[in-house]
């Protein structure tokens, strides 16, 4: 029955995971003495101590038969009555060595030694005894040694089977009442064993990690790592929180680590493509540094992975050509992206250029208050500026700030300076030769409105083109 229930049953428990344990174990003796052994057997009850991972203490206490049969003196009976009946209680301590404990998965071998006291107390001799000396009978108290090797094999969480080849040896001749130097009485067994283990460190968490070390072992985790896979992420934040394998180091296997999807990037460990682009996590982070979580980095109306697989433009640029007109909008209107001299059609007619002296007031240049920072939402404008000055070679501007009358006027000298210098460079930065454009700035001097409305204030607060040459 025993055997049947180790192939049948699925058994999680940890060998040692336990504080204490105790069971129940039968012995089939074999008496070693003068006289011929016959059938003996003990019965034994114990429990046991765990100290460390290899080392425990058992203790246990029996009762049992030490059955010789004499062969030595002239038979005095029949057969059936010359059997030598001694009762043995003995009582003893073991330290026992588990040397694979932490790596045996199913079973557990073990080594023990011990020592111990042993009541025992002769009840049958052979009838007719016709010798004085023979007809003794021993009673009193032995030490013994106990020593041997077994294997714990597991039955269930809480049970464990236990097979052992054991050796006694007594510091006493007379268990068979009967002493013949050098002679010691002792005796060998097997012995076949039920464990059961209590107040189980199974339900313990060794290693801090938010699981159980029984849940670990079902899982297959270190119980005494925290995380098992090395990936940043502990065991039971994998397991409970994020759906993760906490034995694989990147789940979803894009080449990125669990850890590093979750705190660094936030991006779905379990979804190589966390924002559905074409492009998985690990491309976008390491080969083309895009967002892993936004599927147009630069918000020019392709997806990341359309623009690298598809169109061959780069998807941190808005116009990969520099052609003033954005990616999206030319494979929108059937143009190349990779081609600056489609971005206006060839067929467009060219602005005439201005004359020398005109001036022109570039309306929609925005700054912050008090700031020469060109402000988002002009770069309209200002293209329509470096187109004109693109086309138009050989003509050289004057570009002039202009600001209302609050403030005070040195300040308003150089904050209109300033912002013409900001259009400048903006302009020299988009590739027009620097030497063609002149800046100046003339703070309030030149109003083209009233400064007593928010309406003239607003008119007085300009760029002006004008052009020189």
């Amino acid at each position: 029955m025993c055997l049947f229930a180790l192939f049948s049953t699925k058994a999680d428990a940890q060998f040692k995971d336990y504080v204490m344990k105790g069971g129940i174990q039968y012995n089939q003796l074999m008496p070693f003495s003068e006289y011929k052994a016959s059938l003996s057997f003990l019965g034994r009850a114990y429990l046991g101590f765990e100290l460390t991972n290899l080392v425990s203490i058992e203790i246990g206490g029996g009762y049992g038969q030490y059955k010789t049969t004499d062969d030595f003196h002239p038979s005095v009976g029949s057969a059936d009555e010359q059997y030598v009946k001694t009762e043995i209680i003995p009582f003893d301590a073991r330290l026992r060595l588990s040397p694979w404990s932490r790596t045996a998965k199913n079973w557990n071998p073990y080594f023990y030694t011990g020592a111990g006291l042993t009541r025992f107390k002769v009840k049958d001799l052979p009838s007719g005894i016709i010798i004085p000396e023979y007809a003794f009978i021993a009673d009193g108290w032995t030490a013994h040694i106990p020593f041997g090797f077994g294997t714990e094999i597991k039955m269930g969480n809480n049970v464990l089977l236990d097979l052992s080849a054991n050796a006694t040896y007594t510091f006493t001749d007379m268990l068979n009442s009967f002493a013949l130097k050098p002679y010691k009485d002792a005796y060998g067994s097997l012995a076949l064993g039920l464990t059961f283990t209590g107040s189980n460190s199974g339900m313990l968490d060794n290693d801090k990690d938010g699981l159980i070390n029984m849940r670990e072992e079902e899982i297959g985790t270190d119980p005494e790592n925290p995380d098992t896979d090395g990936d940043g992420l502990k065991d039971g934040a994998e397991v409970d929180q994020y759906k993760t394998n906490p034995l694989a180091k990147d789940t979803d296997g894009e080449g990125l680590g669990d850890g590093e999807e979750v705190l660094q990037y936030s991006t779905n460990p379990l979804n190589r493509d966390s924002d559905n682009d074409k492009l998985n996590d690990y491309e976008e982070v390491k080969t083309y540094m895009t967002l892993p979580n936004d599927r147009d980095t630069e918000d020019d109306g392709l997806i990341d992975g359309d623009e690298v697989l598809t169109y061959k433009t780069n998807p941190r640029m808005i116009d990969t050509d520099l052609g003033t007109i954005g990616d999206g909008i030319e494979v929108g209107r059937g143009t190349n992206p990779l081609n600056p001299d489609d971005d206006l059609p060839i067929e467009a007619p060219r602005e005439e250029a201005i004359k020398v002296g005109a001036e022109i007031v570039l309306e929609g240049i925005n700054f912050a208050s008090g700031s020469y920072e060109i402000s988002p939402g002009s770069e309209d404008v200002l293209d329509k500026a470096y187109l004109s000055m693109r086309d138009n070679p050989a003509i050289d501007v004057e570009i002039s700030g202009h600001t209302d009358s609050r403030g005070g006027r040195e300040m308003n000298m150089n904050l209109s300076k300033n912002r013409a210098e900001s259009v400048k460079s903006y302009l020299v930065a988009k590739g027009i030769d620097g030497t063609r454009i002149e800046t100046n700035g003339y703070g309030p001097d030149q109003p083209i409105a009233t400064n007593d409305t928010d309406e003239g204030r607003l008119k007085n607060r300009r760029i002006v083109f004008k052009r020189v040459r």
